[in-house]
């Protein structure tokens, strides 16, 4: 165990309140637990319809179309290119691994999110469709994320995509992916992620610091809620101080990709976030933080009642051209 991080004390500034916007979301959402007993195929039907209402307008790209690739265990991809797209362009790409606790989550309810990432950063989104717990626990997710990146890495020409730049990335659960995968490509032969994009990701899983009890309940990803998620990703004997469950936990962020980390005031993940910032830092890794002080976790996909979400897109488009500069 890295005691080190377990005993950070971190400091955030924050309003007294969520923004009203995301306060309505809190309203509206509650804090439902599934039923305990409920088959996995209704919570993630019930999931979807109760996000449908927090969507963002489908944005037009030049295409969107589906991969099923031959080779054996790699996962249906989805690519989505942006507006302005031609053929011979060799654009830069995201590899995208989505939120959901490992569990839940589908592109019923990111398409909008993707369409609008591909068209604000003016990159190909690859849309991954890995196996979900808890019928396909650890290492399950992880493996279809290593396999995607190595399949978009062969076959890179076909997408549009340039090989020096895709970069690997996601959102809570799929950031711990993102994450996890860009220490292991690291230490890989081979092209390694250009940059890695995490947006409020899961980077502990033993939810050990100060966050995960000031913001346990009232915040959409309550304490029974995250326990339910990790239980059926990671079962409940294995060790969550495991960096390949807990990046934070890794012993060298040297020569990691360059990193954007977006985060959120009121969300629990914030501050491993912010540690794993540091920990990035201190390795001479270049990192970009955006931190959102008044928002909750998940909020990027509720641009059609969340304002932020449009903005934290192009603060993002943003990062990316400052990582550029800097070199």
């Amino acid at each position: 165990m890295n005691t080190a991080t377990h005993s950070l004390r971190l400091v955030h500034s924050e309003p007294d309140a969520p923004h009203p916007t995301a306060q309505r979301v809190i309203d509206l959402l509650g804090e439902a637990m599934p039923p305990p007993d409920a088959p996995l195929a209704a919570i993630r039907h019930r999931y979807n319809l109760n996000r449908r209402q927090f969507l963002s307008e489908l944005e037009t790209v030049e295409s969107v179309f589906h991969v099923l690739p031959a080779e054996r265990g790699v996962p249906r991809l989805t690519v989505f290119r942006p507006r302005g797209f031609r053929q011979g362009d060799r654009l830069p790409a995201i590899v995208y691994l989505h939120g959901g606790g490992w569990t839940l989550g589908s592109l019923a309810t990111y398409e909008p999110y993707c369409r609008a990432l591909a068209n604000t950063t003016g990159q190909i989104v690859i849309w991954v469709e890995y196996r979900l717990a808890p019928e396909a626990p650890y290492p399950a997710a992880l493996d279809d994320t290593l396999a995607a990146w190595r399949w978009v890495q062969a076959n890179c020409g076909e997408l549009g995509a340039d090989p020096a730049r895709i970069s690997i990335g996601g959102d809570s659960a799929g950031g711990n992916l993102a994450a996890v995968a860009a220490i292991i490509l690291r230490d890989e032969s081979g092209i390694r992620p250009w940059r890695q994009v995490l947006l409020y990701p899961c980077l502990d899983m033993s939810a050990s610091l100060t966050s995960h009890r000031k913001f346990s309940q009232g915040y959409l990803l309550t304490a029974p809620l995250y326990a339910w998620y990790r239980d059926n990703y990671a079962g409940t004997d294995r060790s969550r101080d495991d960096w390949r469950l807990s990046p934070l936990f890794a012993d060298d962020f040297s020569f990691l990709p360059a990193a954007i980390v977006l985060y959120a005031g009121f969300d629990p993940l914030r501050d491993e976030a912010a540690a794993y910032i540091m920990k990035l830092t201190l390795a001479n890794v270049p990192v970009e933080s955006l931190y959102f002080s008044d928002m909750v976790h998940g909020f990027l996909t509720m641009g059609g009642v969340i304002p932020a979400a449009g903005a934290a897109l192009q603060r993002l488009a943003d990062a990316f051209a400052a990582l550029d500069q800097a070199g």
